[in-house]
């Protein structure tokens, strides 16, 4: 008899080892109780999904065509082109939102939207530098520590966190700062928002400020040295009179006809200036962490290949 069960007892065992898979070899889930259940499996006729048509990624290409045409009206137009370029990066915090709630997060998504926000800066940033051609080295630099910067801290969370991380995930312990600006959304839309609005600002009083762009506000006859009689006809030598900077932002007449009042201008700068002085330490401070977990994984990957050598002592 004992024998007779002992041998029930393992066919029983077989036939639920048996059970624990299905017949073509795949795992079976568990549930809480701990009762076996197939797990739901995807099927073949499943149409693949078309990453570039989220609504996230759409978002992203409506950001693009606001931000071009910005670029297009912004010799000339600065109030519709601080519209268009205002609206392309109030968009960015829309498509996070998306995201979310479509359940449509996607590398692909999150590369475009980093991009997207470096080249729009990058190109305001460039007109700044045309417009204010004395102070064009610190646009550059910014561009450059924009560039690097987050560069630097793309790649680094890439070697260090594999492919699955993310680059919003900072530790606390690596940088406070960094983590806080990464991981709190009202600190991220703040400092995003107004570090383009300082630019933006800047924008507008090369149009309105006479301190910041004097030659955009003189007449025709200062800047020529004559009087232009009224009903002249066009011609080329009169169109070097009146754009005797063709690169400047909206230079004389195009600028006297879009002037504008200078006084909101100067105080969006005034509100703005901090924060974006604070971005920009961010950025230092992003790059700056980033070299580091780069060189902190070249000392382990040199270590693992027995470098450097121990160079052995010559005998007598």
């Amino acid at each position: 008899m004992p024998a007779r069960q002992t041998r029930r007892q393992k066919s029983a065992r077989a036939r639920d080892a048996a059970s624990s898979s299905d017949d073509d070899g795949s795992e079976v889930a568990m549930n809480g109780n701990g009762s076996a259940h197939n797990a739901p499996e995807v099927s073949d006729s499943t149409p693949p999904e078309n990453i570039f048509l989220f609504w996230p990624n759409i978002i992203g290409y409506c950001r693009i065509v606001l931000a071009i045409a910005s670029l297009y009206y912004m010799p000339l137009h600065p109030r519709t082109c601080s519209l268009l370029y205002s609206i392309s990066c109030l968009l960015d915090a829309l498509d996070g939102y998306a995201a979310r709630i479509f359940e449509q997060s996607t590398r692909f998504g999150a590369v475009l939207d980093m991009v997207t926000d470096r080249c729009t800066t990058s190109c305001l940033l460039v007109f700044l530098s045309s417009a204010f051609p004395r102070w064009a080295i610190i646009f550059q630099g910014l561009i450059a520590l924009d560039f690097s910067s987050h560069y630097m801290h793309m790649y680094a969370t890439l070697v260090v966190g594999g492919a699955d991380s993310s680059h919003k995930n900072i530790d606390k312990s690596k940088s406070r700062l960094l983590n806080l600006y990464y991981s709190n959304k009202n600190v991220l839309f703040v400092f995003c928002a107004l570090n383009e609005l300082f630019f933006i600002a800047l924008y507008l009083l090369s149009f309105s400020s006479p301190l910041l762009s004097p030659h955009l506000i003189k007449s025709v006859e200062e800047s020529s040295g004559g009087f232009v009689q009224p009903g002249a006809s066009v011609n080329t030598s009169l169109l070097r009179q009146m754009f005797p900077d063709p690169f400047s932002a909206g230079a004389l007449e195009l600028a006297r006809a879009n002037k504008m009042d200078s006084n909101v201008p100067w105080a969006l700068v005034g509100i703005s200036f901090p924060v974006m002085a604070m971005k920009q330490f961010l950025n230092v401070v992003q790059l700056v962490k980033a070299s580091k977990s780069l060189a902190d994984v070249d000392v382990e990957s040199r270590k693992a290949k027995g470098l450097p050598r121990e160079v052995k002592a010559k005998s007598g």
